[in-house]
């Protein structure tokens, strides 16, 4: 039973942009050739899209040299117009510079290692660099302890330079962060017993050594020792002398009253 989409649509919509096809030769010229895919459409290849011995680099000068009648090919939808539909047999990129974004998380092929990292092929116009620092979290000394040429790796595009046509991908950015390695704690002295006895230490006593007074201080100390015995004898001596002069002084007030009391007797 046919499909009811597919009927609804035109000859151009039932063929998808990329689309690899088996197409057969119906015909060549010194432009190309005419290509029998199964659509409606007249499909043509250029001779510039034709590719001898699977490189893409060599140049095709006579179409015959590679194509011939009948000849069954493969290729891939090149473009797709209302009259017709452009073959090539140039494998497509799967991925433009237009349709890459950082943070794109994509599938490629290890295709070359180098002593700084891997270049691994996303389906863009050129391989993309994953540098030996963004391969693993852990230390590694050289790419070929991670991968190997031909390995399928996930990456992850970190940076884009469309301008010189550079793309940084990381793969340790898909990793899951491995985990520190506790720290082993102290490890504590054996007990004896079921207790362990604190070990305490007595701290030694210092007794204070006063040094022996020189003859200097010795002589100093005298000094100072008579001075004091001078100042007091001095004070003593004043006092002495002031008791004595308030004592002369009552002596005379007493006098003075007896000597006037006889006058007035008298």
């Amino acid at each position: 039973m046919d499909n009811p989409i597919e009927q609804t649509k035109t000859p151009a919509e039932l063929v998808e942009l990329k689309q690899k096809v088996t197409g057969k030769v119906l015909k060549t010229s010194l432009q190309g050739a005419l290509v029998d895919i199964g659509s409606k459409l007249p499909a043509f290849i250029h001779i510039s899209q034709v590719v001898k011995d699977n490189d893409p680099k060599i140049p095709v000068n006579n179409l015959e040299d590679v194509l011939k009648e009948d000849q069954v090919i493969d290729l891939w939808v090149k473009r797709v117009r209302k009259d017709r539909i452009e073959l090539t047999m140039i494998e497509p990129l799967t991925l433009e510079w237009r349709d890459l974004k950082p943070e794109m998380v994509l599938k490629g092929k290890v295709v070359r290692l180098e002593t700084f990292g891997v270049f691994v092929d996303i389906g863009t116009e050129r391989p993309g660099l994953v540098h030996i620092s963004e391969l693993a979290h852990n230390y590694v000394r050289t790419p070929g302890e991670v991968v190997k040429e031909g390995d399928e790796v996930d990456v992850k595009i970190l940076e884009l330079n469309k301008k010189k046509k550079q793309i940084k991908l990381s793969m340790k950015a898909l990793q899951e962060v491995p985990e520190e390695p506790e720290k082993e704690e102290a490890k504590k002295p054996a007990r004896r017993g079921k207790q362990a006895k604190k070990e305490v230490i007595e701290e030694p006593v210092v007794e204070e050594v006063i040094p022996d007074p020189t003859a200097m201080e010795i002589a100093l100390r005298q000094a100072m020792e008579r001075q004091q015995v001078s100042r007091k004898a001095q004070y003593e001596a004043a006092m002495r002398s002031k008791k004595n002069k308030n004592d002369y002084s009552a002596q005379d007030e007493i006098f003075e009253r007896t000597l006037k009391n006889k006058s007035n007797s008298d």
